[in-house]
């Protein structure tokens, strides 16, 4: 993800690596199991370039790094990936950024709320308490709501301190 131009400090990285991401994919790959559904090598490598990011990443970034050795993959099959990994909880769309983020909770539709950091992109995902009041307020004007997602942009701790 490109940094504001503003931003010139080192950034830091919030990413999943080594013994801490392999556990991550065979959790992925377990509760895939558990509802009947496989975690292809595909969507495999997605998320794991999701985890790996640990910040919003866009889907032409994810087709260009999808390859470890050889050509980067087709559109097609990054979208389908990021589509199943949506389904299944296991990635968020970060809409005003156009980008998508892994989700690291494992509550089934879980309302979500994004803390984003206007300078160094790192995402962080919370349980937003106002979810509950959204879900009502829509019952009462005759709306069923079915997902609410909250996005806050700002500044991280860390590039506040730069």
């Amino acid at each position: 993800m490109a940094h504001h131009a503003a931003c010139d400090h080192d950034h830091h990285n919030h990413g999943v690596a080594g013994s801490a991401l392999a556990a991550e994919l065979d959790a992925a790959e377990a509760r895939c199991g558990a509802v009947d559904q496989r975690l292809t090598a595909p969507r495999r490598r997605v998320l794991e370039l999701l985890l790996q990011a640990g910040q919003p990443v866009k889907a032409y970034d994810l087709i260009a790094s999808f390859a470890i050795d050889g050509p980067p993959a087709k559109p097609p099959t990054v979208y389908r990936a990021l589509d199943f990994l949506e389904k299944q909880g296991f990635a968020h769309r970060i809409e005003s950024l156009n980008a998508y983020v892994a989700c690291r909770k494992e509550a089934d539709g879980h309302a979500a709320a994004f803390l984003i950091c206007d300078c160094c992109g790192a995402t962080r995902e919370i349980e937003p308490k106002a979810s509950a009041e959204i879900i009502a307020a829509g019952a009462a004007a005759g709306y069923a709501l079915t997902d609410v997602t909250i996005e806050a942009h700002g500044l991280c701790a860390d590039c506040r301190e730069a």
